[in-house]
This record gives structure tokens, C-alpha cells and sequence, in this order.
């Protein structure tokens, strides 16, 4: 897989170009504690290398065939096996990632040179995802700024772009990948059908979820998981997963598990009670219904633009059958300020994949092998009702495949798991 997917990044690189790309950095935590390692992920896409003060260098136009494709990784001995423990050899290294010229990080800066050298055009990788702009420059911009001050004179591109258009089409392998991400997800939620109830805690259901990804080896969460009970489900970005769920209350869930940094993205809604009151009913088959109906939008040459437009319509019809506004406020309503958003106040729809928002703006035309999300919802916290239902949808030639079909979403079979446990 990573080999295929170095191949078809050189197809798009213009001649006599070098692309260098990082490894993510060890992020410390506190004292000499770091936070747990997560490999950049477009890294990981061409190496499959998961591990920190990584490099590799793809230019394959220079006549150094060893240097077509290098990969330089930290130098290893006894004592920093004792010590550490994991660290890959170069043999190891070559296996995992496909590479055959692995070098140690030492070697890096001398071969960089006969490199950059050897080449015109420089491509460097920047995070452009829009909503993201953290103070903490990482590895790739910290390095790469480095590197115009050593080559001035070079050609720099942007590999970003380059690598949106390849990540945005899953593989087999990813699918594949994803699909394993979304059964440990699937595993989990039924394992909090079976063991919620009034008097928990939210983070005691989230410790549930914690069990059931590590004994399934997943890496963990693909993001912060929400378990809102009450009014927190509408609390778009609740994370906090500390209050106790009562009688009564709805349960929303927001989570995923991440398998081989492929990350899973499902949202269910359940009575903490195991039984729905008829309003919970009526407003869970409000999304639901448009859930059911939004799938069918994800086909070749929709957009998220277009997914979200069509979506904001159907829930303005639940909406009006809700009573929660009428068909002649909806006529008479403010256009720059629909009444539909006070209600359900997000998109419908993000790419999925090592990024759990993945690669990819809402413009771009659907194509077979693209994998979203779909997460209508309704939120009316005057009635302690905060509703989303959300799962991952594959584009194909034809019908979209729903890779969530098999976890629990009906009212009825819900309460079925719940009332057994």
C-alpha cells in the first residue's frame, strides 16, 4: 500500500523535483513526560513508519538511484533497545515501508545536499486544513523554513494539494482499514448498550468504550470522544464527560475508534433509561428519516455544498412536523438567518480517512473510492433533546455503501440490546 501510494505521488511531481517530508515530533506533556506518539499522517500514507525523527526524501529523477527513495530513521543499539524499546532497525524499516534505501537520521543533512543539489523544484508539506491554525509550528514547517534559508534559490511547491487529490480515493487497503476502525466502533457501542443506566457517569460509559478499543487494538480515539448526557448533547463540542446521566435524559455519542491511524466517526443517540419517551421517539425518527434519505445523495458528482443544501431542506419539513416552527414562519423567516439553524446548527458532511476530518473541501465532486461522513441532528436544549445519528458512507459507481449498516441506529432494536442487558 504505501509503495502504491509513493508511485502515484511521483506521477503527479513535475521533472528534476525532490518532495521531503517529516515525521511528527515527540509533544511534550509535562516534566519529561511527552503525549503519546501519533505519526503524521501523510507520512505514515507513504511509509507506514510510525515512529518520530523520521525523514523521507522522494526524488525520482536523480541519477543516485539510492537516493530516489530514502528514508532516514533514528540510529539504534542495545542500550536504547533496554531503555526504549521500540525502534525500528533498517531491515525492519525496509519491510514495513517498501523502501529499499534506509538510512540513519546522521546521514540526513550530508545526502540532503547532493539532493537539492541534483534538483530544481523543492516540495514541502504544510497542514492547509482551513479551521486549524495552531500556535505550535510543527516539524514540516519548522524544517521546511529551515530549508529555504539554506536553498534560496530553489523552486518551492506545495505538496499539499498534490496529496489531497491522492488521499481523497481510499485504496482497497484503506477501506479496508476503515472498515476494521468502524468494527471496533460497532463492538464498542454495543458494549454501552449493555451497560448504561441511570446513575453512571459519562466517563464511566466512556471507560467502557476506552476497554473495548484496546482490547481490539485500535491506537485509541481518532479525536476527543463526546458522551453528552442531557442538555450536554447540545453542546456541539462537549468533551468534558463528567456529569452523571439520569432517568430520564438522552445519551448522545460521538466517536470513533482509530485502527492503524484510520479513524472511524459514528454518532448514536440512546435513552440512558433504554426506553424513548414518545417526544425522544418523535424527534430520533425525525433524523433518522433524514439520515435514511441523505445516504442516497452520496453518489458521483455531489458535493458537500450540495449534500448540505439538500439536507438543510429535509430537516426544515422534520422541523415544521416537530411543531417546533410552521410552514408560514419558514415563508415569512429571515433568509440570512433561517429558522432551521437554531435547531441544527452544522454540515452534514466531512471526509474521512487517516484524518477524521480528512483531505478534501466541500466543493469537491464526489468519486468512487471517497469515504464521508453523513451526521444530520437536532438540538433543542429548552427540552433536554440534543439528537445526531451519524455514520460513514463509501462512494461508489453506483448506490453509496453505508459501512455502518451493521451498528444498532432503530428505536426498536436499541431498546431491544438495552432492555437485555
Amino acid at each position: 500500500m504505501f509503495t502504491e501510494n509513493r508511485k502515484r505521488f511521483v506521477k503527479l511531481l513535475p521533472k528534476d523535483s525532490v518532495a521531503i517530508f517529516y515525521s511528527n515530533d515527540k509533544m511534550p506533556r509535562n516534566g519529561d513526560q511527552y503525549f503519546p506518539f501519533r505519526q503524521q499522517s501523510d507520512f505514515f500514507y507513504f511509509t507506514g513508519i510510525d515512529q518520530e525523527e523520521s525523514i523521507l526524501i522522494i526524488a525520482p529523477d536523480i541519477k543516485n538511484k539510492k537516493l530516489k527513495e530514502a528514508l532516514f530513521i533514528v540510529k539504534t543499539n542495545d542500550e536504547i533497545a533496554i531503555w526504549e524499546g521500540h525502534s525500528y532497525t533498517k531491515e525492519k524499516a525496509k519491510k514495513i515501508s517498501g523502501i529499499e534505501n534506509i538510512y540513519w537520521i546522521n546521514d540526513f543533512d550530508l545526502i540532503l545536499k547532493e539532493v537539492i543539489s541534483a534538483t530544481n523544484n523543492i516540495y514541502l508539506y504544510r497542514n492547509e486544513y482551513p479551521k486549524f491554525s495552531p500556535e505550535v509550528q510543527d516539524r514540516n514547517q519548522r524544517l521546511g523554513e529551515k530549508l529555504k534559508n539554506e536553498f534560496p534559490l530553489h523552486n518551492y511547491n506545495r505538496s499539499a494539494p498534490l496529496l489531497t487529490k491522492l488521499r481523497l480515493i481510499k485504496s482497497d487497503e484503506e477501506i479496508a482499514l476503515l472498515q476494521k476502525a468502524i468494527d471496533i466502533t460497532n463492538k464498542a457501542f454495543r458494549r454501552v448498550l449493555n451497560t448504561t443506566k441511570p446513575g453512571k457517569f459519562e466517563f464511566e460509559i466512556q471507560a467502557e468504550i476506552d476497554h473495548e478499543f484496546t482490547i481490539n487494538r485500535a491506537n485509541g480515539h481518532g479525536y476527543a470522544p463526546i458522551i453528552a448526557s442531557g442538555g450536554n448533547a447540545c453542546v456541539l463540542h462537549y468533551i468534558e464527560n463528567d456529569k452523571e446521566c439520569k432517568d430520564g435524559d438522552l445519551l448522545l455519542f460521538d466517536f470513533g475508534a482509530e485502527y492503524a491511524n484510520y479513524s472511524a466517526d459514528m454518532s448514536r443517540t440512546i435513552p440512558v433509561n433504554g426506553k424513548f419517551t414518545s417526544r425522544q421517539k418523535d424527534c430520533y425518527d425525525a433524523v433518522l428519516n433524514v439520515l435514511k434519505q441523505a445516504i442516497k445523495l452520496y453518489i458521483p458528482g455531489n458535493t458537500i455544498n450540495i449534500i448540505n443544501k439538500k439536507v438543510n431542506v429535509m430537516l426544515e419539513k422534520e422541523m415544521i412536523k416537530l411543531g417546533l416552527f410552521t410552514a408560514e414562519d419558514v415563508r415569512n423567516q429571515d433568509q440570512d438567518a433561517p429558522l432551521f439553524k437554531k435547531y441544527f446548527m452544522h454540515g452534514t458532511a466531512h471526509f474521512l480517512g487517516l484524518d477524521v476530518h480528512d483531505v478534501g473541501d466541500k466543493e469537491e465532486m464526489f468519486k468512487p473510492g471517497m469515504v464521508l461522513t453523513c451526521e444530520p441532528g437536532i438540538y433543542l436544549p429548552d427540552e433536554n433533546i440534543g439528537i445526531r445519528i451519524e455514520n460513514n458512507i463509501l462512494i461508489t459507481k453506483s448506490d453509496p455503501i453505508d459501512l455502518m449498516e451493521n451498528i444498532p441506529i432503530e428505536i426498536e432494536e436499541i431498546e431491544s440490546i438495552m432492555a437485555n442487558k
